[in-house]
């Protein structure tokens, strides 16, 4: 297993299991998240990000995770209270041993559907 690979791994494994300081751990001051819900800068917004989300789910569980030389790449599915089945992944940056920066993909379909239906347009 590379270095960026166990890196990917270990971030995920830790927010995974709700142990956000382990999480943040790998994460640099200077972070950027690129989500379907906007661009995050500096760790405290990205903190604020994980926490509103593990607030929604329920449960996670990697399905693969791809290491190179400048970053990795973790897939993974997760349950939340509103949606059961989400599939999604996160392209890792990755320099000096930190993640510093994070591209969220997932379908948000899945997640419009249930504001529709529940009239939150």
């Amino acid at each position: 297993m590379s270095e960026n690979t166990a890196i990917a791994e270990g971030y995920a494994k830790a927010w995974m299991a709700r142990d956000l300081d382990a999480a943040m751990a790998y994460v640099a001051a200077d972070v950027v998240l690129e989500a379907p819900a906007g661009r995050f800068e500096g760790a405290d917004a990205y903190r604020g990000f994980l926490e509103r989300f593990l607030g929604l789910m329920t449960s996670a569980e990697i399905t693969a995770v791809y290491g190179g030389e400048d970053g990795a790449a973790v897939h993974y599915v997760t349950a939340t209270h509103p949606v059961p089945v989400s599939r999604g992944s996160d392209r890792l940056l990755i320099r000096d041993g930190l993640i510093r920066e994070v591209v969220t993909i997932f379908d948000r379909l899945p997640f419009d559907q249930v504001k529709r239906a529940a009239g939150r347009d």
